[in-house]
């Protein structure tokens, strides 16, 4: 045992009493304490705890899909009137090292991170702390710093907080992504890369808008990075840590986190990334003039921010997606009013977060970046479910059609569907960033 770190000896006995807990349901919830510990709040849900017959389907399902489109490794979450009833990985995590997905892997949510900006700005509505009809910027704007006054096209001053929302702001891509050109933006702004989400935000107030805010509607990563500024600016702290108090953690989710752009800055449960062979290789953002994958530092996915900058585990957007559902089987976070908003598309800005919402009750959220794709989904019937993916696949976009039919399949397999809720299995524990003590009681 002498090759083995203190360090290494904890993390071992801390998982292994885990695992042992998550096999013995019985277990009494109390039975132990973990303190300043980097252990997620599901490592007890493992994929032991959804590998019963009534699953046999699904698995089926879902291995045959991830042979066909040749991913890697997937993450899935399954919940009927508010409980958790399967949370299950599948593939690798790690191709290199075998290392299994588990329900308490962590993978990059891409786009489905909006909905976690779009609940955080709603938030802040309900406290009072802004409204949805307040100007982003000039001398009145939330974000009056000067760094950001005279822009190119006066229109600016004209956008308000709902317009970003809802993709109204007045930009497009129409001649590329403003959130992933790092390099040319550094270049027109004069400085040494990588930049960051300000810096990206006064390049485009350099260049003219496309259309008038609120006259038309085009997807914006722009316009959610940009919230995530207000949110920063009105809740006087980092949009991480805001969203991490004030969403997530009253929700019992403590492992989301803003990603890193390179393998050395992996979550700890996080998975390996994984491209096409003939992927195109990118100039890294940090300037170096080396050529590199998309997803390991290719695109700048930390200045993303409240664009697309957030990893988390399914059974952890499960809850979330359950806190904003609008069902009465577990509380919303938002009430009423900020989830109607958000949804109903008679009042002109829905879907806000969301990325459809159709009058039969069915809303969902997808998200992807070269390496990974996610899909979240709450249906009418109260079925929601959540598909994380470690893996590009050759169809881009296209492949959320397929996604949403392979759950179709598999959900029409679960027989007969489970009682209990796997959210008891997996007691919040906040997340730290070192490992230390623990006891047993």
């Amino acid at each position: 045992m002498e090759w083995m770190s203190v360090r290494k000896i904890k993390i071992l006995l801390v998982t292994v009493l885990l695992l042992f807990v998550s096999s013995n349901p019985g277990a009494k919830e109390n039975s132990y304490v973990l303190v300043d510990k980097l252990i997620p709040t599901n490592i007890r849900l493992t994929n032991g705890i959804s590998s019963g017959q009534e699953f046999s389907g699904v698995e089926r399902i879902v291995n045959s899909f991830l042979r066909k489109w040749s991913i890697a490794g997937a993450s899935i979450a399954i919940a009927k009137d508010g409980k958790l009833v399967f949370a299950r990985g599948f593939g690798y995590a790690d191709t290199a090292s075998k290392t299994e997905t588990q329900p308490y892997s962590q993978f990059r949510i891409a786009s489905i991170s909006k909905l976690v900006t779009a609940v955080g700005i709603m938030k802040l509505r309900e406290e009072g702390k802004l409204s949805l009809t307040d100007s982003v910027f000039g001398s009145s704007g939330i974000l009056n710093d000067p760094y950001f006054s005279d822009p190119k096209d006066k229109r600016v001053y004209n956008i308000n907080i709902a317009e970003l929302l809802s993709h109204e702001a007045g930009w497009t891509q129409r001649y590329g992504d403003q959130m992933f050109m790092p390099l040319m933006v550094a270049q027109q702004m004069g400085i040494k890369p990588p930049v960051d989400t300000k810096t990206i935000v006064r390049f485009a107030l350099d260049k003219r808008l496309y259309y008038t805010p609120g006259k038309g509607k085009a997807y914006s990563n722009l316009g959610y990075s940009i919230l995530g500024l207000i949110i920063e600016k009105v809740a006087g702290k980092s949009y991480e840590d805001f969203c991490q108090k004030t969403i997530l953690e009253p929700l019992g989710i403590y492992d989301m986190k803003i990603a890193g752009n390179l393998p050395s800055e992996k979550a700890p449960f996080e998975v390996t990334y994984y491209e096409p062979s003939d992927v195109v290789l990118k100039p890294s953002i940090y300037g170096t003039g080396e050529l590199v994958t998309p997803s390991y530092g290719g695109n700048d996915i930390r200045t993303l921010g409240g664009a697309g900058a957030w990893v988390a585990t399914a059974p952890d957007l499960m809850r979330l997606l359950l806190a904003v559902d609008g069902f009465k089987s577990r509380p919303d976070i938002l009430n009423d009013q900020s989830i109607r908003f958000m949804t109903d598309n008679d009042n002109g800005f829905a879907p806000v977060g969301w990325k459809a919402t159709i009058l039969d009750g069915t809303w969902w959220r997808t998200g992807s970046f070269p390496g990974s794709a996610g899909m979240m989904k709450r249906q009418s019937d109260g079925i929601s479910w959540v598909v994380l993916f470690n893996s590009s696949t050759w169809n881009g976009p296209e492949i959320y059609s397929y996604i949403s039919g392979m759950m179709n399949k598999a959900i029409l397999k679960i027989e007969p569907w489970p009682d209990n809720d796997l959210f008891s299995y997996s007691v919040p524990i906040p997340l730290k960033t070192t490992l230390s003590e623990y006891s047993i009681r």
